[in-house]
């Protein structure tokens, strides 16, 4: 990810702040951290049946070449 920094953060608070208001801030913030973590789940799940694959193939490999001693 990019880096933000405090000034950057303090700035897209402060819009945030005007542009929604104090009393949706905090389901604002709800909904982008459920996004946030739905997001990173799937993706933990795609990686992780992306490498079970590649070991599926490796496996295969294995003993295609062992059958072949």
């Amino acid at each position: 990810m990019m880096n933000i920094g405090v000034p950057g953060l303090i700035l897209i608070l402060t819009i945030a702040l005007i542009i929604f208001g104090p009393s949706k801030l905090p389901q604002l913030g709800k909904a982008i951290g459920e996004t946030l973590r739905e997001f990173k789940s799937s993706t933990k799940e795609m990686v992780d049946e992306v490498t079970d694959e590649f070991k599926m193939d490796e496996e295969k490999e294995k003993a295609k070449i062992k059958a072949l001693k």
